[in-house]
């Protein structure tokens, strides 16, 4: 199998109300890309929080006294920290640089999954209010200007537990199962697969993110070709939640 990650190139910077489909799709044709069956487009966050003004004024903040004894403790300024506060259902953890919380989408992740870069100082972008619903969106209208059955996913960057560093993440889908269980089939040797499930998604993001890169380099949008498996996991109602676990079986959280 041969898999392909092309990075779509000069896309404007994005602003409130910009149609990211028909951007994606001219910047594509300028590069001779034609969008194919079975293409995945992996759309970073940012981009899709722009297009739909959600873009958190930090100098509006008003913090309150959980936000200023949080901000003692790790540093961070306390109008970031207040929009940390009110983007999350719950703070998990706190360290010495970072605030672990439970978002209002359910993801555990690192401040929130809020992002002071590529906008500009005294802005931040939260994670899109739904991701899904904005996969689902940009792959419809490229869906009916290419005629063409692809899927989305949302990216986001982020940490890992018991790991350094950040990876491309999806936080959003559209078009195929985020989740591959694989329950059922054999290894080599003929054993059955009991408890093997595949998180494609995140696999796809992270992939994306070795194009996308996390500084300067202005690709928010990838596009990754030659996927055996999409047949497989095709699936129009699919959403980012069979990859979100249930706060029950999280064992790591008091």
């Amino acid at each position: 199998m041969e898999i392909k990650i092309i990075g779509i190139e000069n896309i404007p910077l994005i602003k409130k109300g910009d149609d990211l489909s028909h951007l994606i799709l001219k910047a594509a044709d300028d590069q001779n890309i034609r969008v194919d069956d079975g293409d995945i487009l992996v759309i970073a966050e940012t981009a899709v929080a722009k297009a739909e003004g959600d873009v958190i004024n930090l100098k509006a903040m008003k913090p309150g006294k959980q936000a200023h004894k949080l901000a003692k403790l790790t540093g961070k300024e306390v109008e970031l920290v207040e929009a940390i506060i009110e983007e999350s259902n719950e703070i998990v953890k706190v360290g010495p640089d970072f605030i672990i919380s439970e978002t209002k989408h359910g993801f555990v992740c690192a401040n929130a999954g809020i992002d002071e870069s590529n906008v500009d100082k005294g802005l931040a972008t939260p994670i899109p209010v739904n991701p899904d619903f904005s996969a689902h969106h940009i792959r419809r209208k490229i869906e009916k200007n290419t005629r063409k059955k692809i899927a989305v996913i949302i990216s986001d960057t982020q940490g890992r537990a018991f790991r350094e560093g950040a990876i491309g993440t999806a936080i959003g889908v559209s078009g195929m199962e985020p989740l591959w269980d694989r329950c059922g089939e054999f290894d080599l040797y003929g054993r059955e697969l009991k408890t093997t499930s595949i998180a494609v998604a995140d696999e796809l993001a992270s992939a994306a993110s070795l194009v996308m890169g996390q500084a300067d380099e202005g690709i928010p949008v990838v596009i990754i070709r030659g996927i055996s498996y999409f047949e497989k996991l095709k699936n129009e109602e699919a959403t980012i939640n069979p990859l979100i676990r249930p706060k029950k079986y999280d064992v790591f959280r008091d």
